[in-house]
């Protein structure tokens, strides 16, 4: 007698259901039925990556030992380009080999390090709306996600005095991501500042997402948390090649910070892959020799974007503020109907594929996300079609 096949494990089963169900589908009847929809939905911009990475990727593809294991040491010289990197942009001084480590893309590490950090039980405060990689990896560690809801009135900064202190005593991991998705929100040095004391007085390790960090607008350079003097003693911040360089695909990113913090995700990191594909380090190393000359143009490609659709949704009825970062715009619903409502709605009704703000939240409800992922007259267009939902 054959056993019954075993049901998925309780903490698998009592993951959150996929918020967007229905939504592909859509598309694909949508699109068989020869309707042209756009999709706002992912920040998966349609701009090639440099072509310094994709030369440098060629020739690392003719080198035979780029095809062996990379193991997390990966390839020294991406390592140093990393660390020259955060020298030449932030002024932080790193190192390479202690604590600076590739990543399969930073959604990967993010989602690992709660592997190294939680025991069951423990408490790890998330932004709400916020990445989903923070709820999943602190759930599937054993521990307990507490969200945070990112409100409009204090500038979408999570307000470190309003987290119970019941939450705090239990909490060993604090996740901030500026500028951040999806409300394009950016976080001046004060409140960084803020943020280490917090995490100092109350040991907390300080997860600094900053995958947005060169895409910046009208001057402003976001930091990083490691600029704050005695940030590498509780935070390890994540960076990605995905936004800044257009190479979501590549899978390329690395974490740095202390030591201690390098060494345990690191080691939660061994007993799960093998490391990034050498070949992808070594384009990743070109990509970052050619930041200074490269960047500046992409996101001035962004800006152009954002600001014809900034104009076009604001001519629609929209009411919509101008980002300082990010390659998103992060807009309240004019209806009042529920975020997941005025999506379908926009997908069926309108062609348009965007970001419902429950889909990464309850604390995301009320907006939507548009990501300026095309061109201006395709952002346009999008504008005219929303427009028409409202009525």
């Amino acid at each position: 007698m054959s056993r019954t096949f075993p049901s998925p494990s309780r903490r698998f089963a009592a993951l959150p259901p996929y918020p967007l169900a229905g939504f592909p589908e859509a598309r694909r009847r949508l699109e068989a039925e020869g309707v042209d929809v756009l999709d706002l939905s992912a920040g998966d911009a349609d701009l090639p990556p440099p072509p310094q990475a994709v030369q440098a990727l060629r020739e690392a593809l003719e080198d035979p030992a780029m095809s062996r294991y990379p193991f997390n040491v990966g390839l020294p010289a991406f390592r140093r380009a990393v660390a020259e990197w955060m020298a030449r942009r932030f002024g932080v001084e790193v190192d390479p080999l202690r604590e600076i480590l590739p990543l399969i893309g930073s959604k990967e590490g993010i989602a690992h390090l709660p592997l190294g950090i939680l025991n069951p039980g423990d408490a790890a405060v998330l932004p709400d709306p916020g990445y989903q990689p923070y709820f999943g990896g602190v759930w599937l560690a054993g521990g307990e996600p507490v969200r945070v809801p990112l409100r409009r009135e204090h500038g979408f900064l999570i307000p470190f005095q309003e987290i119970p202190a019941r939450v705090v005593s239990r909490a060993k991991l604090l996740y901030l991501n500026y500028p951040n998705n999806p409300t394009t929100a950016v976080a001046e040095r004060e409140y960084l500042e803020e943020a280490v004391a917090f995490c100092r007085r109350h040991g907390l390790v300080l997860v600094y997402d900053n995958a947005y960090s060169e895409i910046a607008f009208d001057g402003y350079r976001p930091p990083s948390i490691l600029e704050v003097p005695g940030a590498k003693e509780v935070a390890l911040e994540f960076h990605s090649f995905s936004k800044t360089f257009n190479m979501t695909g590549w899978r390329l990113g690395w974490a740095v910070g202390g030591a201690p913090l390098v060494e345990i995700l690191g080691r939660v990191k061994s007993f799960l892959d093998t490391g990034v594909f050498l070949a992808v380090q070594a384009a990743g190393a070109a990509a970052l020799e050619a930041w200074e000359k490269w960047v500046p143009g992409n996101v001035e490609t962004f800006r152009k974007r954002r600001d014809a659709a900034v104009l076009a949704l604001r001519g629609e009825g929209f009411d919509v503020a101008v980002p300082r970062a990010t390659m998103y715009l992060w807009i309240p619903i004019p209806t009042g109907e529920p975020s997941l409502d005025f999506g379908r709605r926009a997908l069926e009704e309108g062609g348009v594929l965007l970001l419902p703000g429950r889909a990464l939240g309850e604390g995301g409800e009320g907006y939507f996300r548009l990501a300026l992922t095309t061109s201006e007259d395709r952002l346009r267009e999008a504008a005219r079609r929303l427009g028409r939902l409202l009525g």
